[in-house]
């Protein structure tokens, strides 16, 4: 197999488009259309829906695609084996809680890009507990993610800090809930949280149910200042960080609420399986530049 023409064929789907592919790979269109119809002709499959605008790969080419990067991966680290003074080449799969990932990753991927030309990223967005399914799957080659404090990265994983942040409770003034208040306070009232898979979500409905109270999710939004909108409009009470409270518009129309009987943490990581050589170096910056990023805030904004 010719792992020319499996490029060919993964930058027309990254792309949808055999011209956009061609320039991506500096090749002619008809150069492009051979690759991908000499590998079709190996496997005895069609790997494309040419009648779909943009092109779209068919179910036997959406596997393909998938084994396609996962053959160009393996062929990238068995260079860097043989070449292990080499720049960093091929992909670093990164996975990145949306939130976090609007707070913090601009910087280093600068820095990556900078330092790292030859590297590609691809950064998938997803909450903590899927992203480290797929470190362990080996569908990323690191996440960041975000854990109760009670929650470590499964055993096995190596995990390095880089934040801890308190959870804030906050609502809109107009609710009328005094600055102390318990759980049983707010049980009556709606909550604005994000979808299932969210560990603070999580947390939450296990203190509210240890205690025999009701969560009731009044709004499931995505996005923390799409949430903190719906909070200050007095949609319910919501959940969030300082820092993405402090960065919000919102702010001066939220009260900060003290809950007698909830406290949490959360702690940011960087996790990892081992890691083939090439991309040791990348990982170990992407980690340094987290860490300088959250150490930056302003201290009145940073716990921990």
């Amino acid at each position: 197999m010719n792992t020319r023409d499996v490029k060919a064929f993964i930058a027309v789907v990254d792309t949808g488009s055999i011209v956009q592919a061609a320039a991506q790979l500096h090749l002619t269109q008809p150069g492009v259309t051979r690759r991908v119809q000499s590998l079709e002709s190996l496997l005895g499959v069609e790997l494309l829906d040419r009648q779909s605008k943009p092109l779209r790969p068919t179910a036997a080419g959406r596997e393909i695609y998938q084994k396609g990067r996962q053959l160009l991966h393996a062929e990238a680290d068995l260079l860097a084996l043989a070449r292990a003074d080499a720049e960093p080449t091929g992909e670093l799969r990164l996975g990145m809680p949306p939130f976090l990932a609007e707070r913090a990753l601009t910087a280093p991927v600068d820095q990556l890009r900078s330092r790292f030309p030859s590297l590609s990223l691809r950064i998938h967005a997803g909450w903590s507990p899927g992203l480290i399914e797929q470190v362990e799957q080996g569908q990323l080659d690191t996440s960041a993610v975000v854990l109760p404090e009670h929650m470590p990265p499964p055993a096995g994983m190596i995990a390095h800090t880089f934040d801890r942040q308190p959870v804030r409770v906050v609502a809109a003034p107009s609710l009328g809930l005094r600055g102390r208040v318990t759980l049983k306070d707010l049980a009556g009232l709606p909550w604005v949280l994000s979808q299932n898979g969210c560990g603070m979500r999580a947390t939450l409905r296990r203190a509210l149910e240890e205690r025999g109270l009701p969560c009731e999710v009044g709004v499931e939004a995505f996005g923390a200042d799409l949430q903190l909108s719906l909070v200050a409009r007095g949609a319910g009470v919501g959940l969030v960080t300082p820092d993405l409270l402090a960065g919000s518009a919102h702010r001066h129309r939220l009260k900060v609420l003290t809950v007698s009987d909830f406290h949490l943490d959360v702690i940011a990581w960087l996790v990892h399986r081992a890691l083939p050589p090439r991309l040791e170096a990348p990982v170990a910056l992407l980690l340094e530049q987290l860490r300088l990023v959250m150490s930056q805030r302003p201290r009145s904004r940073r716990v921990g």
